[in-house]
């Protein structure tokens, strides 16, 4: 339930039926026995326009301890150019539905509940985290979720994503809604959000403290506009890096000290060979770009930990300019897989590289807090009606997106909805 909402929810009438159109809200606790969703199949996978189709399909069934929730809106995240694509895998191969459903990110009311789950009830506001696991292993239990063999990513390893008017969910998904927030607003952020959160707070004994240093790529996107946000809120110095000097009073405005633009380097790909003219010339763009992060943060200070998602085209520079006993912390591979680096850094100056994935349901909320605290903006940067979610893709896709995270409308009927009646006056008048 959205924090300054009531148990008791408004009353209202509506017709029961097997289909309801987008925009239309059934009696509360109704589960119709088809919705529309954006499919994606095997055949088809492709760039998004051609891969995402708007179908009719059947309502899931929850289990004991699942939920279901009429989806106001949803977030738009790479991997559902992933899975529009099939590439890396095709997620079919993974979850061996007929079709798939995409979307990693949600807000919306809770439908219908599993006989099991007693946290929740019919007519909760709530938004979803992505991390699914079966709970029954011993990292689901004093471990962490995360390592569990069972661990997968909702809507994109599920087949049963956001981009539909109903989405089953595990209860332990669920969190509160931040009641000042709009169902679009509050949909966009929470798979960045708790991704930035693990990778900056979640790898002991490298946890961001208040005075360091973290150089964060793609400081204005979804994952690094959280990132620049959470380190200012920790009492730590972001050091952004953008790609267009049009991006620097963004990232700058959410609390940076500093800026860089990668643009003003040439060091950028898989490192040359160690001992060659290549890597000579290479090491001397390092250097010049570590001596920027210097201007920043003092002579000789250099960054305690990195920010790293771009993969193959940053990370030889991000082990060497990270400080000795330093982390880089990785997420992705926006740029490549390929990684190389020149291991001397590495192990010489004792450095470590972390993977990380996601996030589970303690650092989730956590991060969801500090949102419903307001002590965070959910960088929405465009709201996309729902017949444009295929269009939405392609942006992300071809990087043409504004800084900040997108979101889509779902059955919310409009934006700037930010409680149940607003939604249910909207969906009569529209």
């Amino acid at each position: 339930m959205a924090l300054d909402t009531q148990d008791d929810m408004m009353d209202y009438s509506a017709e029961k039926k097997d289909l309801y159109e987008l925009g239309e809200i059934p009696p509360m606790g109704h589960v119709p026995s088809q919705m529309y969703a954006w499919a994606i199949r095997r055949e088809r996978h492709g760039e998004p326009e051609d891969s995402f189709q708007n179908e009719v399909v059947e309502t899931p069934k929850i289990g004991d301890r699942e939920v279901l929730v009429l989806v106001m809106a949803a977030g738009v995240n790479y991997n559902g150019v992933w899975a529009g694509l099939g590439v890396p895998i095709s997620p079919f191969d993974v979850h061996k539905a007929d079709y798939h459903i995409a979307g990693s990110d949600a807000a919306g009311i809770i439908w219908a509940v599993g006989d099991k789950v007693k946290r929740w009830k019919v007519g909760d506001e709530v938004v979803v985290h992505c991390n699914q696991d079966d709970g029954d292993d011993e990292e689901c239990n004093g471990g962490d979720p995360m390592f569990s063999s069972s661990q997968r990513i909702w809507g994109y390893e599920t087949p049963d994503g956001s981009f539909a008017q109903f989405t089953r969910v595990q209860a332990q998904q669920l969190m509160p809604r931040p009641a000042h927030l709009s169902w679009e607003e509050s949909a966009c952020y929470t798979l960045t959000l708790a991704t930035a959160y693990r990778m900056l707070f979640g790898h002991h004994p490298h946890e961001l403290k208040p005075g360091q240093n973290v150089l964060i790529w793609g400081a204005s996107g979804g994952l690094g506009s959280f990132a620049v946000q959470l380190a200012n809120t920790a009492g730590a110095n972001a050091i952004g890096v953008i790609s267009d000097e049009d991006k620097r009073d963004f990232v700058m405005g959410l609390g940076a000290k500093g800026v860089l633009n990668r643009k003003d380097f040439n060091c950028w790909g898989q490192m040359p060979k160690v001992n060659t003219p290549e890597y000579k010339e290479w090491f001397g763009e390092v250097r010049k770009f570590g001596k920027a992060i210097w201007d920043i943060t003092g002579k000789g200070n250099n960054v305690d930990m990195v920010f790293e998602h771009p993969g193959e085209a940053t990370m030889p520079v991000s082990v060497f300019v990270v400080k000795k006993g330093g982390m880089v912390v990785i997420c992705a591979g926006t740029t490549g897989y390929n990684l190389t680096m020149d291991a001397r850094y590495l192990w010489m100056h004792q450095k470590r590289v972390q993977g990380s994935h996601f996030a589970h349901l303690k650092q989730a909320s956590a991060a969801n807090k500090l949102m419903c605290e307001r002590r965070l903006d959910p960088c929405m940067s465009e709201v996309f009606p729902w017949n444009e979610i295929p269009q939405a893709h392609t942006k992300m896709l071809r990087n043409e997106h504004k800084p900040g995270n997108m979101a889509v409308l779902v059955c919310a009927p409009r934006t700037g909805l930010t409680t149940f009646e607003d939604t249910l006056e909207a969906s009569r008048t529209s």
